[in-house]
C-alpha cells in the first residue's frame, strides 16, 4: 500500500530532478567543501535539499517527514558508497523501531514473525503520522563518496508495508531479516541490539548522477573573517569561576 495518492502543488514530478535542481544541490555541497566540511550528513542534506526546492527543513521530523513544501513532504536519507554511480541497492537506515516498548514484545527472538510485523507496524505508524499532515510523502536518497566527489540522487514514494507480505527470520549475526514472500527478495533488516531498522531499496533507472571537481579550493578562516570585517569586540570572554 502506498501513501500520497493525492497531489498538491508538487514542485516537480516524482523522481524527475531537473538539471537546475541538481546544480543548486551541487553548489551548496561545493560551498560546504570550500569552508572545510569533509562530509555531508543527513541533516546537512536535509538543509541542502530544502534550500534547493525553497522548502522548509523541519527542526524535528513529523513521523518520517524531514522537509516540507506546499503540502508535500520528504524523508531525507544519505548513504556512503565506494562507487555511487554503480551501486545497485542501498540500505536506508530508517529509525529505531522498538516493538518491546511500542507493542509489548519482551522477547523479540521468541516469535520472529510477530516481531517483524511489529517492526513494520512502527514504520507504518510513522508514515501515517506524516500522511495525516501532508498529501504527498516521498523519500529522497543521496548516495555519496566524498573522496571521489561522486553523487547519486533518487526519489520514490514513501510506502506503508503490508504486514503479511513478508517472512521473517534471524540471520547468523543475530539480526532479523524480512523477505518478500512472493519473490524471496531481502527487503528489511532489524537489529535487536539498538532496534535499528533498515530498508533495502534498488536504485531506479531514473536516478540522477553528478560529480564535483576534486580540486575545489578551501577558503581559509582568515579570508572569511576579513570578508565579514570581524571585530574582536563581537566576542565576550568571561572569567573563571
Amino acid at each position: 500500500m502506498r501513501g500520497g495518492a493525492r497531489r498538491r502543488n508538487e514542485p516537480y514530478p516524482l523522481g524527475q530532478f531537473s538539471d537546475n535542481l541538481l546544480y543548486d544541490i551541487a553548489k551548496q555541497i561545493v560551498h560546504r567543501l570550500a569552508i572545510g566540511h569533509s562530509d555531508i550528513t543527513g541533516d546537512d542534506f536535509g538543509t541542502i535539499f530544502a534550500t534547493a526546492i525553497h522548502g522548509i527543513h523541519r527542526g524535528r521530523p513529523l513521523g518520517v517527514a524531514d522537509v516540507e513544501l506546499n503540502g508535500c513532504a520528504w524523508s531525507i536519507k544519505t548513504v556512503k558508497a565506494e562507487r555511487p554511480f554503480e551501486i545497485p541497492i542501498v540500505r536506508l537506515i530508517s529509525g529505531r523501531n522498538s516493538p518491546d516498548y511500542s507493542l509489548g514484545i519482551s522477547d523479540p527472538r521468541a516469535n520472529p514473525e510477530n516481531t517483524g510485523r511489529a517492526v513494520l507496524s512502527v514504520w507504518n505508524a510513522r508514515v501515517n503520522e506524516a500522511m495525516n499532515q501532508y498529501d504527498d510523502l516521498r523519500i529522497v536518497v543521496m548516495v555519496r563518496n566524498m573522496e571521489t566527489r561522486e553523487f547519486l540522487i533518487f526519489e520514490e514514494e514513501s510506502q506503508r508495508f503490508t504486514l503479511t507480505a513478508y517472512s521473517w527470520s534471524f540471520n547468523n549475526r543475530g539480526n532479523l531479516e524480512g523477505h518478500n514472500r512472493t519473490n524471496g527478495v531481502h527487503e528489511f533488516t532489524w537489529q535487536p541490539h539498538g532496534s535499528q531498522f533498515t530498508i533495502l531499496r534498488h536504485v531506479p533507472a531514473s536516478a540522477r548522477r553528478f560529480k564535483i571537481n576534486p580540486n575545489v579550493p578551501m577558503v581559509q578562516p582568515d579570508t572569511i573573517l576579513a570578508a565579514i570585517r570581524f571585530r574582536v569586540e563581537w566576542i565576550t570572554v568571561y572569567g573563571q569561576d
